[in-house]
C-alpha cells in the first residue's frame, strides 16, 4: 500500500506491503450532530452537572473568563459570543467581565492578537487582557508542594469560568478543565512544581484516573475554584464539532469521553515499526511541535522496535531550551535523570524524547543537518521510503507495522 504523510508543505510517500500493515491510525468516523457556536449553545443550554450559567452567577459579581493565548488552538471567537450573551441575560454587566488570556509559560500577547484570538465582537465589549506571572496570589499548596499562585485579576474574582479545548495531553492525560488555571494562569515556579510529575509512568495521554500531573493539578480547585467551564472538542482542521459546559470535573469528563471517541485507536498489539508525521506544515515547522506526534507513536512501538518520524523542522528545534537540554546531555538518559530533579519548561519535552529513547529507537526524516540530528540522539534519514526499507531489513520481512498520518491527534491503545 503506498502511504502519504504530510511533509512541510509537500508529503513523502512510502510503499508499504500489506501483510505488513496493522493499520492505518486516522480520526474514528463520527457524525457530529453540532459544529461551532451552534455546538457551544448547545452545551450551555444542556449544562453538565451545574445549573444553567445564567442560573448560576449573580449580579454584582465580578466575573473572570479564562481562555486560551495564540499558543493554542482553541478559536475562542466561536465561544466568547455565546458566553458573554449568557451573562448579559443574567444581568452582568460588561464593565464586570474581564477576559484573561492563559499565558502559562509564553510570551505577552499583541493587542493585534488578543483582538483575533477574542474576535471583535468580544474584544470590543469587554476588557481583554494577559494574565501576568509578576501579579498573583498564592491561594494554597498542593500535597505534593505545588504553590497555587494564581493571576490577581482571577483570584479576586467573584466567578471564574475557564474555556479550552480538549485534546490528547502526553503527561497531564487530556487538556481542558483545571488546565486553564492551572497552569493558564499561574506562576513558572508552579507549573515547573507541577510538571516535574512528568516522570511518572502513569503521567501519560488518555490518563486521568491515577495521573499524578492531573491530580495535582486538580487540587488547586480547592483553593480557587472554577465555577463553571465551556470546553470544546476540535476536529483535525481545529474547528469545533463537540462542546460540554457546567462543572469543572464532570463536563470535562464527558468532553473527554468525546474526544476517546475521536481520537484513541485500539491497535491488537505494538508493532516493529511505527511511521508518524504531524501532518505537515505548520505543525512539523520544528521539531519542539512534532515531539507531540512522537509521543503519541510512543503507545504504538514494540519494545526495540523503530519509530520513523516524518516531519520538515524547517525552523530547527523551536525552543532555545529545549536545544540547550538536548545538545547538552552526553546522553539520552542523562535528561530523564535531570527532569525528575531539575524540572525546566522546554527541557522538559527534551525529557520526553528521552523517555521514548529508553525503549525504542528514533528515525528522523527532516530538513535539519545530519550531524546535528545524530548529536540530540535521533538517527537522521533522507527520506521516509529510505527509512523504512532499512527499518524492514532489520526487523526481518514479517515486521509489523503500523502508521499514523496524524500522529498529534490519534492514540494507540495497544489491547496486549
Amino acid at each position: 500500500m503506498k502511504l502519504e504523510f504530510g511533509y512541510g508543505k509537500g508529503v513523502q510517500t512510502v510503499e508499504v506491503p500489506d501483510k505488513n500493515l496493522m493499520g492505518v491510525l486516522v480520526a474514528n468516523e463520527l457524525e457530529h450532530e453540532r459544529r461551532g457556536a451552534d455546538a457551544v449553545d448547545y452545551a450551555l443550554a444542556n449544562p453538565i452537572g451545574a445549573p444553567k450559567l445564567a442560573e448560576t452567577v449573580k449580579p454584582g459579581q465580578k466575573v473572570a473568563i479564562i481562555t486560551s493565548d495564540i499558543s493554542r488552538p482553541l478559536p475562542s471567537y466561536d465561544v466568547l459570543p455565546s458566553v458573554l450573551r449568557e451573562l448579559e441575560a443574567a444581568g452582568i454587566p460588561d464593565e464586570d467581565i474581564t477576559v484573561i488570556f492563559a499565558l502559562g509559560s509564553h510570551r505577552e500577547q499583541t493587542e493585534e492578537e488578543r483582538r483575533r484570538l477574542a474576535g471583535d465582537y468580544a474584544f470590543d465589549k469587554v476588557k481583554c487582557i494577559d494574565s501576568n506571572p509578576n501579579d498573583c496570589i498564592l491561594m494554597g499548596t498542593s500535597s505534593n508542594g505545588t504553590p497555587f499562585a494564581i493571576d490577581r485579576r482571577v483570584a479576586e474574582a467573584d466567578f471564574r469560568i475557564a474555556l479550552g479545548n480538549i485534546e490528547f495531553h502526553y503527561f497531564a492525560g487530556y487538556s481542558g478543565g483545571v488546565k486553564a488555571l492551572m497552569p493558564g494562569v499561574s506562576t513558572p515556579e508552579a507549573i515547573q512544581a507541577n510538571h516535574s510529575l512528568m516522570v511518572s509512568p502513569d503521567a501519560c495521554a488518555g490518563k486521568l484516573e491515577g495521573n499524578p500531573v492531573r491530580q495535582d493539578l486538580e487540587e488547586a480547585l480547592n483553593y480557587c475554584p472554577i465555577h463553571y467551564i465551556v470546553n470544546a472538542v476540535l476536529d483535525e482542521h481545529k474547528h469545533i464539532v463537540y462542546a460540554v459546559a457546567g462543572d469543572v470535573i464532570k463536563a470535562h469528563r464527558v468532553g473527554c469521553e468525546y474526544l476517546d471517541k475521536m481520537y484513541r485507536k485500539p491497535i491488537p498489539k505494538r508493532a516493529d515499526i511505527v511511521l508518524v508525521s504531524q501532518g505537515g506544515a505548520p505543525k512539523d515547522a520544528n521539531l519542539y511541535q512534532t515531539q507531540k506526534a512522537l509521543d503519541n507513536s510512543k503507545h504504538a512501538v514494540a519494545d526495540g522496535g523503530t519509530i520513523i518520524v516524518i516531519g520538515a523542522c524547517n525552523e530547527g528545534l523551536g525552543s532555545a531550551k529545549f536545544e540547550e537540554w538536548l545538545v547538552g546531555s552526553k546522553t539520552a538518559h542523562e535528561m530523564v535523570e535531570r527532569i525528575g530533579r531539575d524540572f525546566q519548561l522546554g527541557g522538559h519535552k527534551a525529557a520526553a524524547i528521552g523517555m521514548v529513547l529508553e525503549r525504542a529507537n528514533i528515525d528522523l526524516v527532516s530538513e535539519m543537518d545530519d550531524d546535528f540530528v545524530r548529536s540530540i540522539f535521533l538517527n537522521p534519514q533522507p527520506s521516509a521510503q529510505k527509512a523504512f526499507d532499512e527499518a524492514m531489513e532489520k526487523y526481518g520481512p514479517d515486521a509489523t507495522v503500523i502508521a499514523m498520518p496524524f500522529g498529534g491527534a490519534t492514540l494507540p491503545i495497544a489491547e496486549s
